[in-house]
């Protein structure tokens, strides 16, 4: 009786342990959003079900005033969440919320800096001192470098030219550069994106600290002829930020392969948790994309 006694309790000791690590709390995120170029109201949507779907994050929405409406208003409590999600690309925001964002970078707070996040706020300095590269709204030889690799290295161009730009959407091979990073630990050197645009001819203080992966912009889609750098870490403060340039949103979440592409979802939910936690948990996902070929997830969520 004193065994099995004994047994039952190491049970009952095996399962609450058990059941503490399923109910694992999800890691607090806020979206950013409500002014884009882009089609905000959908990839901001298509971003909360990736990122929720893995069960591993919990997603907030900000959503700004709309262009040229008073923005004295918008204000994020960035004290309340281990990331910050930037699809963004629009007015200024309040400067009390300025304060508050490098604030919260400084003091070790994750961003990830998504697609045409990279296009706003060109005088913003400390701004694009976070996302390293930028394009678009302006930006040239006064912003800084342009940045590419080259013959094993990263350049950078002091050339004069605006910043910003891309070919026609396509497929590409994305070439990993870093090996050692949690976010990329174990994923393929190369592998196919989803039709997407590719940017390219980027600049700004360039102070890349781990580039992840590149892709070859070919003239023949009116592209740079170079490898550009699509996904990077860079160091502010003690902040963690991931940049990641992919993602391009289709018309509806329906017809959206930038977005659906696994190999997008997977940096994305990586990068994001690196930038939460300073580690990653996760497996690479059997769905991952060959350097042959594309994989899609159309209902944004692992299989």
């Amino acid at each position: 009786m004193r065994i099995l006694h004994s047994l039952s309790v190491l049970t009952i000791l095996f399962l609450v342990t058990l059941c503490s690590a399923c109910a694992r709390e999800p890691i607090q995120g806020v979206i950013i959003t409500g002014q884009n170029n882009h089609n905000w109201p959908v990839s901001h949507k298509a971003i909360k079900m990736i990122l929720e779907n893995s069960r591993l994050f919990k997603v907030d929405i900000a959503v700004s005033p709309a262009a040229g409406e008073d923005m004295s208003s918008f204000d994020v409590d960035f004290s309340k969440y281990a990331f910050v999600f930037l699809d963004y690309n629009g007015d200024s925001w309040p400067e009390k919320m300025n304060t508050a964002f490098l604030e919260y970078v400084k003091n070790g707070g994750g961003v990830v800096v998504y697609h045409a996040a990279d296009n706003a706020f060109t005088d913003w300095d400390e701004y694009n001192k976070i996302i390293a590269l930028g394009g678009w709204g302006g930006r040239d030889e006064n912003s800084g470098p342009y940045v590419y690799w080259k013959d094993g290295a990263l350049v950078k161009d002091t050339s004069a030219g605006s910043g910003g730009s891309h070919g026609a959407r396509h497929e590409y091979i994305m070439n990993q550069r870093v090996t050692s990073h949690p976010i990329v630990d174990g994923l393929p050197e190369r592998w196919k994106h989803a039709t997407d645009e590719l940017y390219d001819r980027m600049r700004g203080p360039g102070d890349i600290k781990d580039l992840l992966y590149t892709a070859y912009s070919p003239t023949e889609k009116g592209g740079s002829g170079r490898e550009e750098p699509l996904a990077f870490t860079v160091e502010y403060g003690k902040g963690r930020i991931f940049h990641i340039m992919l993602g391009h949103c289709g018309d509806t979440l329906e017809d959206n392969p930038a977005m659906q592409c696994a190999g997008f979802q997977t940096l994305l939910l990586r990068g994001t948790e690196w930038c939460a936690t300073g580690n990653v948990t996760q497996k690479v996902p059997a769905d991952f994309p060959t350097e042959t070929s594309v994989s899609l997830r159309k209902d944004y969520k692992q299989h």
